[in-house]
């Protein structure tokens, strides 16, 4: 069986955890206790609803001259 898409680009963390609570920088885990963010360990289940995605580029302005053929 394959690693799903998210290891490809970003790496197990207990931050988004099945079994951690996140507090600001740390995570209340509940077999480790607290432990960093970034900390994983064997008993790490992904949990898609905990995961905060990055925020969306802002696009830029256009007016009706940027599209004119003169």
């Amino acid at each position: 069986m394959s690693k799903p898409a998210l290891y490809s680009s970003q790496k197990p963390a207990c931050a988004y955890c099945r079994y951690g609570i996140r507090r600001d920088n740390v995570v209340l885990c509940e077999y480790k206790g607290v432990v960093d963010s970034e900390y994983k360990c064997r008993r790490f289940k992904y949990d898609p609803i905990k995961r905060i995605p990055s925020t969306p580029p802002v696009l830029p302005e256009y007016s009706e001259e940027d599209f004119r053929i003169d």
